[in-house]
């Protein structure tokens, strides 16, 4: 079974930021959440794959090709929705549909068609006159009159109200159904992988932290509670990052240590858990040195 996106090593350089050694993988028929802090490198690596800029070493195939060599191939069956649309602002929605035929010969004008009716869009109103959630809509239906198989989505549901982004989490979900199609997901919105996702993949100061099942993710880390006085230096060494309050403490440990302190209180971490204390654990051990 041939993956959806396969990157192996993946770096890329500039003066002030460096992406280094990214590897992983998104199966056929699931979707992907891409995670991690302002800065991490995703909108980076989505660009990477898309080759709107090109790596600096490493190998990127989708669908079993080359994303450099076999480029035009590839686009043809990638949806992508940014969190803003790349539309001039005067056209229409029609417009939309019949400037996206000359760029897609397996453009399929009754699949818009149906897609536009679905997402009860306005075939004359123009693309500034629409909301954000509108907006969303129109690119969720060019990606999808294309036959894609891979939809790639960057940030897509910041400034969503909860209807809207409702009807993304639906749409994804049935997307993936026929087991042929996958998603790559990036999102700070982390309430919507934790219900859609199947894979996490998690990066931070351009490098990777995890990639794996969404289930091995979260429960490989425990969120942790108790007193001032349980704060021992062992406790300290053993927590990922921790914050004090005016009656005890909260932090992150991994899970297999969980065993050690048995006096804590310790319950399931959320994916949001997970990236604000490790992104403070190393905040934390930058000072340090």
């Amino acid at each position: 079974m041939t993956d959806a996106i396969v990157l192996s090593n993946v770096s890329k350089s500039y003066l002030d930021f460096s992406l280094s050694d990214i590897s992983f993988s998104l199966p056929k028929g699931y979707i992907m959440g891409f995670i991690g802090p302002n800065g991490a490198g995703k909108t980076t690596t989505i660009k990477l794959i898309l080759n709107m800029i090109k790596r600096s070493g490493g190998r990127i195939n989708v669908f079993g090709l080359d994303n450099q060599k076999d480029e035009t191939e590839i686009k043809l069956h990638t949806g992508v929705v940014f969190d803003s649309h790349y539309f001039f602002e005067e056209w229409t929605v029609k417009e939309v549909g019949q400037v996206m035929a000359l760029f897609f010969s397996n453009w399929q004008p009754a699949l818009f068609e149906r897609q536009v009716q679905q997402h009860q869009l306005p075939l004359n109103k123009k693309v500034s006159q629409l909301s954000k959630g509108m907006q969303l809509k129109l690119m969720l239906a060019c990606a999808l009159s294309h036959d894609a198989r891979l939809l790639i989505l960057d940030e897509p549901t910041s400034g969503l109200d909860p209807v809207a982004r409702e009807e993304l989490l639906e749409l994804l979900t049935n997307f993936i159904q026929d087991g042929e199609r996958s998603v790559l997901f990036s999102t700070h919105i982390t309430s919507d992988l934790e219900r859609i996702a199947d894979f996490i993949t998690f990066i931070h100061e351009g490098r990777l932290i995890y990639t794996g099942t969404k289930d091995d993710f979260v429960s490989a880390f425990r969120l942790v509670k108790g007193g001032l006085e349980d704060l021992s230096p062992e406790v300290k060494r053993d927590l990922i990052s921790f914050r004090t309050h005016s009656s005890g403490f909260e932090g992150l440990i991994h899970a297999e240590k969980i065993g050690l302190y048995p006096n804590l209180f310790a319950e399931d971490a959320t994916i949001d858990n997970i990236i604000v204390y490790t992104y403070k654990g190393s905040k934390t051990h930058e000072s340090n040195h």
